[in-house]
């Protein structure tokens, strides 16, 4: 993985110095898609924090931007122009640094598998399941704002921030209500959805004062 921008340390690393920089830990959280559906999934990694840290961004650093892997022979989707390739997102330095924010390695017990971001990942339980971008093999620390996949594609439907928010709906999908995959029938009435998808009382802070409907 290479390490570039407002960095102290741009050394790469590799996903076996990854795999030892800190303990592993099995998290529990909630995803939320932006589609209206959700799934509660158990992954295991530790903090993006971790990796920050060690990496020593200057304080010109107000955001990190995420590159993903572009393997055309193999990641067949990449063959469709549906977005510009390589997929590409960004957080926040203090969405970043959050304790929930994780860099994940595995789920459900085992290696994480090709199609969930093989090998290293992030997730950010807080938001829509897109901004936890997969397969990465880079990260930039920025002074301004990153660029966006899907912001890029639609800036009018994917905002940079992406917080779950059931009052800001989406052109083509309520936001407000969701299908839980693997618990919720067909038939059963859809679950509500809660703001910043039930982590409100962790993360609410970082965007005190934000007009979030703007800010979607």
């Amino acid at each position: 993985m290479a390490i570039d921008g407002e960095v102290k340390n741009r050394k790469p690393i590799d996903i076996e110095d990854l795999l030892k920089l800190a303990p592993m830990e099995e998290r529990v959280y909630r995803m939320r898609c932006v589609e209206g559906w959700s799934m509660v999934i158990p992954w295991v990694g530790y903090s993006l924090a971790e990796l920050i840290k060690r990496v020593e961004p200057t304080a010109k650093a107000k955001y990190v931007a995420f590159t993903t892997a572009t393997q055309p022979e193999s990641m067949i989707g990449l063959r469709l122009p549906v977005l510009e390739w390589p997929y590409v997102e960004g957080l926040r330095m203090d969405e970043a640094m959050h304790p929930l924010a994780l860099l994940g390695f595995g789920l459900y017990g085992e290696v994480l598998p090709n199609q969930n971001g093989a090998p290293v990942r992030i997730v950010v339980p807080w938001k829509y399941g897109f901004k936890s971008i997969k397969s990465i093999v880079r990260i930039t620390f920025m002074e301004t704002m990153p660029k966006t996949s899907w912001n890029i594609a639609a800036a009018s439907e994917y905002g940079f921030y992406s917080n779950v928010n059931p009052a800001v709906d989406h052109p083509r999908w309520s936001q407000a209500t969701e299908r839980r995959i693997g618990e919720d029938s067909f038939f059963q009435p859809k679950r509500k959805t809660l703001m910043f998808n039930g982590y409100a009382d962790q993360v609410a802070g970082l965007y005190t004062g934000m007009d979030l409907k703007k800010f979607y």
